[in-house]
């Protein structure tokens, strides 16, 4: 660029724009980023002191009695999340999968369409779905009919993101395992998929963060319980919906609790987030 070009009205015009939408990207930037902050410093703020070891190991107590802890609403949602991830985990990665390489036709664009409505369908439908499909029938609120609420929450985000990573797998490594005489099931079973598998990963551990904070469904499901119960056959409580039922108590120390469970939540997505980024990074280096 000579000097008489960088003295033109064009270019100084260009320059200008190109600085202005430059500032309104970053501030757009900086504002997305502002309602993070401030909700993790209210959290921490708020729940931080009420953290300690008597929350985590004991039971709640009597209402109006202060003390007491979550261990049931752990123990609750750790059963829950778990049997969901193995319920929908292999039905949404055998989902992906047939998308990705068998879902070129009109029955794919259909399936395809429909998991993309079941991904925007609200949790709070789903858990009324289960809640007539189970609870009503049995007289029971049921710890299974939260897991399967929770499963059907997972099942469309692994899907859609098993498709896109299995898409993302080079074609000639298809190709060569073809030129070898493998069939396509082999091919896919033992080329395609365990060069997706990082990609996999990383969206079922966002679909887990994701469900792990859900308390709509679980209200219609699970209710929750007092005490500490593993039978899948029974209400069973949960973190989520002990944060909603401390948050709207009457005891201040059930508000205490309830922000001490919120920051339990925050720093439990916090650390799957890293577990992403980690696994994102090898796959990276992995390519490279």
């Amino acid at each position: 660029m000579n000097f008489v070009e960088a003295r033109s009205p064009l270019f100084r015009r260009r320059q200008m724009t190109n600085n202005v939408m430059t500032g309104i990207m970053g501030f757009a930037a900086v504002l997305a980023v502002v309602p993070l902050v401030l909700i993790v410093f209210h959290v921490l703020v708020n729940g931080f002191g009420s953290l300690s070891i008597n929350l985590l190991i004991e039971d709640p107590n009597s209402p109006g009695r202060p003390g007491g802890g979550i261990r049931n609403a752990i123990t609750g949602s750790a059963i829950m999340v778990g049997l969901a991830v193995l319920i929908g985990a292999p039905i949404a990665i055998g989902c992906g999968i047939f998308l990705a390489e068998y879902g070129q036709n009109r029955l794919g664009t259909i399936l395809r369409f429909l998991v993309d409505v079941l991904a925007g369908m609200p949790s709070i439908t789903i858990g009324l779905f289960m809640y007539a499909l189970i609870v009503l029938p049995n007289s029971q609120f049921m710890a299974i009919a939260g897991a399967l609420a929770l499963a059907v929450i997972l099942l469309p985000i692994v899907a859609r993101i098993t498709e896109e990573m299995v898409l993302l797998v080079p074609r000639s490594l298809r190709e060569a395992a073809y030129a070898l005489g493998a069939p396509r099931w082999r091919t896919v079973m033992t080329i395609v998929l365990p060069t997706a598998l990082p990609g996999i990963v990383t969206g079922l551990m966002l679909a887990l963060s994701r469900i792990a904070g859900e308390a709509a469904p679980l209200l219609f499901t699970s209710l929750g319980n007092q005490f500490t119960s593993t039978d899948l056959f029974r209400a069973i409580d949960a973190v989520p919906s002990r944060i909603y039922t401390y948050a709207a108590g009457p005891f201040d120390y059930w508000h205490e609790q309830a922000w001490a469970m919120s920051l339990m939540l925050v720093l439990f997505i916090l650390l799957v987030s890293i577990v992403v980024r980690a696994i994102a990074g090898s796959k990276v280096t992995v390519r490279q």
